[in-house]
């Protein structure tokens, strides 16, 4: 079923930019890749370990809209504001994350039964994201576009679809009542599912000639489900994990312009 709701969205979204095309924007594609660290029920909250450890790599294809250059006919489009400071970002993206629990209560002096199922738990989560952002540069479009060796930052704010798979396990095997800590028993799934995010980044580009960019980005992306990761624990009795996941993807792209 998910593979239909993606194959939905993709035929949506190829739709809109031929739509958009029809009215002469100019297209680039790239690639993006980064780690990404994902902010889940594993581990202790605002703890670097934890941040460091539960990490991951992510990659992705990306396409944009460009409104400041007419393909029909290789010229820049009339200007106005929209066209000059905003571009349409279009994105499908993957990343894997592998998780354990970091902090004061896996700590080696721990020696409680709980301590040592807390340092078995092992967990992952596999993500793959569709969606749309627009993009915000508060510099011209166009004065970057014309100078090689130029800096064009920008804010972004939108939304993706994602389908995840997550796992939980232990390194003595599978989450039983023996060897799961009590906080976890009847809170973790091994399923796969889809849920709805916002995306927001800041980033920049620089021109490295006429028709290709470089990018960094930083993202952060808030789901709107807290199982993601595979966990939750129930948050009436454990408060720390009433949050639901959500990540930060540090990313470098290519760009390059079609049109």
């Amino acid at each position: 079923m998910p593979r239909i709701y993606f194959l939905i969205l993709a035929l949506a979204f190829g739709g809109l930019n031929t739509a958009f095309a029809q009215f002469g924007f100019s297209h680039e594609i790239g690639v993006i890749v980064g780690p990404v660290a994902l902010q889940s029920d594993y581990g202790e909250r605002h703890d670097l370990s934890t941040n460091a450890g539960n990490t991951g790599i992510g990659v992705g294809i990306i396409h944009y809209l460009n409104f400041s250059y007419k393909a029909e006919c290789n010229c820049y489009a009339r200007e106005t504001f929209f066209n000059d400071h905003f571009k349409v970002r279009t994105e499908l993206s993957y990343s894997k994350t592998n998780l354990q629990h970091f902090g004061k209560w896996v700590d080696d002096s721990k020696t409680s039964v709980t301590a040592q199922q807390l340092r078995n738990m092992r967990g992952s989560t596999a993500i793959t994201n569709i969606g749309m952002q627009l993009e915000y540069y508060p510099l011209s479009i166009r004065d970057f576009t014309a100078s090689n060796g130029s800096w064009a930052p920008f804010v972004s704010l939108g939304a993706q679809f994602s389908h995840y798979n997550p796992e939980a396990k232990s390194t003595t095997g599978p989450l039983t009542i023996i060897n799961t800590p009590v906080k976890y028993r009847d809170a973790f799934k091994n399923e796969s599912g889809t849920v709805w995010s916002v995306v927001s980044s800041v980033g920049t580009r620089y021109k490295l000639n006429e028709l290709s960019d470089l990018m960094v980005d930083l993202r952060f992306q808030y789901y709107f489900s807290d199982w993601v990761d595979g966990l939750r624990p129930d948050p009436a009795r454990y408060s720390e994990n009433k949050a639901n996941d959500w990540l930060v993807w540090f990313n470098v792209g290519y760009i390059y312009y079609l049109n």
